[in-house]
């Protein structure tokens, strides 16, 4: 009757996700292509207050690009 429980997985402040991973997996879901193992692992790895922060730099990274894009382009 020694049941043997999974253990919690480990909380945002334990998680010890690299910033080069992060930055990976936000680049990735941004275009929209992840395999479901690597997803999985990252959800497993990352931590969720670096990637909201990652994601929401790279989210005005991209407005900002594409604001420039299109002046250039209104400019030309």
């Amino acid at each position: 009757m020694n049941e043997q429980r999974p253990s919690p997985p480990p909380s945002a402040a334990r998680r010890s996700g690299s910033l080069p991973r992060t930055i990976r997996a936000v680049a990735w879901s941004l275009i929209g292509l992840r395999k479901g193992a690597e997803y999985e692992e990252d959800l497993q790895k990352i931590n969720p207050v670096h990637l909201f922060i990652v994601g929401l730099l790279a989210v005005f990274l991209l407005v900002g690009l594409l604001i420039l894009l299109v002046n250039w382009v209104v400019r030309a």
